[in-house]
């Protein structure tokens, strides 16, 4: 194969004379620029891959998780004190924060009306106790009108059993003289009796026929005396019984005019406005001169506080929070009068009568408290903190410890709420006890898994334990982000790439945030 030469134009020629003509050292030195920039572009990229980690300590400690809400200060026990009567306020003998007894005098109301009536009513039980007295002794008169009558009646029926017997009698004699007349008459017309001794005879037989008439007449007179006296006991005996019911009735308007009497002293007595209990007034809603009605319902006159030593805060907690309050849960509470002070309580009473305001279901939480210092004053506004659990000496990491995922995006470790985006403790109460999770300890500038559960979780730390016991220490350097470039797990096995939808935790990387919120808000 033969070689055909070129020939190269006149200015390359010029340009190859001039480049060849340079000194060695020339090339030497334009080689190491070289060099040094490849090397110097490779350190920057180097450091632009570099991963820089953000860590805070692990720390032990006791992590409290708490509901925040306002409240009102108010007492224990506050009476509202009323009157049953109506009348207009003649005297008031206390005022605002007086302390008062039990039966202590606080008000009067103008008895002249209520006396009036009262002394009516004594007259009409005077009257009425005086004609129940007259009833009565007509009705016991009534009944010895019924003895007196019963008497005369037993004696009528004798009266007709002796006019019965002189008719016997009389009978008796009649026959004797007829007999005799007949036998004498038997005899003068023989001739053995004389004319006069039968005129005799027939005489006394006359005689005995009027004694028998007159007997007869005496049983018909007694008969009618006892048919008369039997009817004047059956007569006593209606009037008794009449005036044993005006007696009775009598009674019964006695009994009506006390209950009328005892009424009205009631009534009178109610003018006098007294204190049901030992306490301090708080309110006074009457003024001397000013006319009360109880007609319908009872006015209110004073508000007592039966002690104010002991006071209640009535705390209005979210639909929320409500589920992790419990009676005895601790409470740290402030007021605006004492800003720098810290007053506790505990919860005595979780009432699950629900108030709904602007479609906000809320809850009133009652917190007893101790108020031997007289600061707290009914009505104050409370901004409190209530303690719905704690873990004590445990293992504080923060909640962004558990959301950080070493491929990037955070990890799945804590459950969601199935309402979504909650506030408040609710978000704490999303996670159940004992939820698994994973904190990455930077270890050697690489970054070591260490599988824990969640113990306890608030708005930004979480107590966990470590699933491997003495993995995870106090001290100990957690992760909770990183800048640059991709990092990667410390933990023994493969790498799983990021791009393989796994990570090291058994989620999917790049996965939601599944933030974990404690109970404060």
């Amino acid at each position: 194969m033969s070689a055909i030469s070129v020939p190269m134009p006149a200015r390359w020629g010029d340009f190859g004379k001039a480049v060849f003509a340079k000194p060695k050292w020339v090339f030497a030195g334009a080689a190491i620029l070289v060099a040094i920039a490849l090397i110097a572009g490779t350190i920057v990229v180097r450091a632009r891959d570099a991963v820089q980690y953000v860590t805070q300590p692990v720390v032990r400690q006791t992590l409290v998780d708490s509901v925040t809400a306002s409240g009102t200060v108010n007492p224990q026990n506050t009476i509202n004190v009323g009157t049953q009567s109506s009348g207009t306020i003649a005297q008031i003998d206390v005022d605002y924060n007086s302390v008062v007894k039990k039966g202590e005098v606080l008000a009067r109301i103008d008895p002249t009306t209520f006396q009036a009536q009262l002394n009516q009513a004594e007259a009409g039980l005077a009257q009425a106790r005086d004609q129940a007295a007259a009833a009565s002794f007509t009705a016991s008169g009534a009944s010895s009108g019924i003895s007196i009558a019963a008497a005369n009646s037993d004696a009528a029926r004798a009266a007709i059993a002796s006019a019965q017997a002189g008719v016997s009698k009389a009978q008796s004699a009649l026959a004797l003289s007829n007999v005799t007349v007949g036998r004498d008459e038997a005899l003068l017309k023989q001739g053995y009796m004389a004319q006069n001794t039968v005129d005799a005879d027939r005489a006394t037989a006359a005689q005995n026929q009027s004694a028998l008439a007159v007997a007869q007449a005496a049983v018909a007179q007694a008969q009618a005396t006892a048919d008369a006296q039997s009817a004047q006991v059956g007569e006593s005996g209606s009037t008794a019984a009449s005036s044993a019911a005006t007696a009775q009735a009598a009674g019964a308007a006695v009994a009506s005019s006390e209950a009328t009497v005892a009424q009205d002293r009631y009534n009178l007595s109610h003018t006098i406005i007294t204190s049901p209990v030992n306490g301090t007034v708080v309110a006074r809603d009457v003024s001397v001169g000013q006319t009360v009605a109880a007609s319908l319902q009872t006015p209110t006159l004073f508000s007592i506080a039966q002690d104010l030593r002991k006071m209640e805060v009535d705390i209005n907690v979210g639909e929320p929070d409500i589920g992790n309050v419990k009676t005895g849960d601790s409470v740290d509470f402030s007021v605006l009068a004492y800003p720098n002070q810290t007053f506790e309580g505990k919860v005595a009473q979780v009432r699950i009568n629900p108030q709904t305001i602007n479609n906000v279901v809320t809850y009133d939480v009652v917190v007893d408290v101790d108020n031997a210092s007289g600061k707290l004053l009914p009505g104050m506004t409370a901004n409190a903190t209530i303690n719905v659990a704690s873990a004590a000496n445990a293992l504080v990491v923060p909640v962004a410890a558990l959301q950080w995922n070493p491929y990037g995006g955070s990890q799945n470790a804590i459950a969601q709420s199935p309402w979504g985006s909650v506030n408040g403790a609710a978000a704490a109460s999303a996670v159940s006890a004992g939820a698994t999770g994973t904190v990455f300890v930077s270890n050697g500038g690489r970054p070591q898994a260490i599988p824990v559960q969640v113990a306890l979780s608030t708005a930004a730390f979480a107590a966990v334990v470590p699933v491997q016991a003495g993995a995870l220490s106090a001290g100990d350097a957690v992760v909770t982000g990183s800048t640059g470039g991709r990092a990667h797990s410390g933990t023994s096995g493969s790498a799983h790439s990021p791009l393989s939808g796994s990570s090291p935790l058994g989620g999917s990387a790049g996965a939601g945030t599944g933030s974990y919120r404690g109970g404060s808000h």
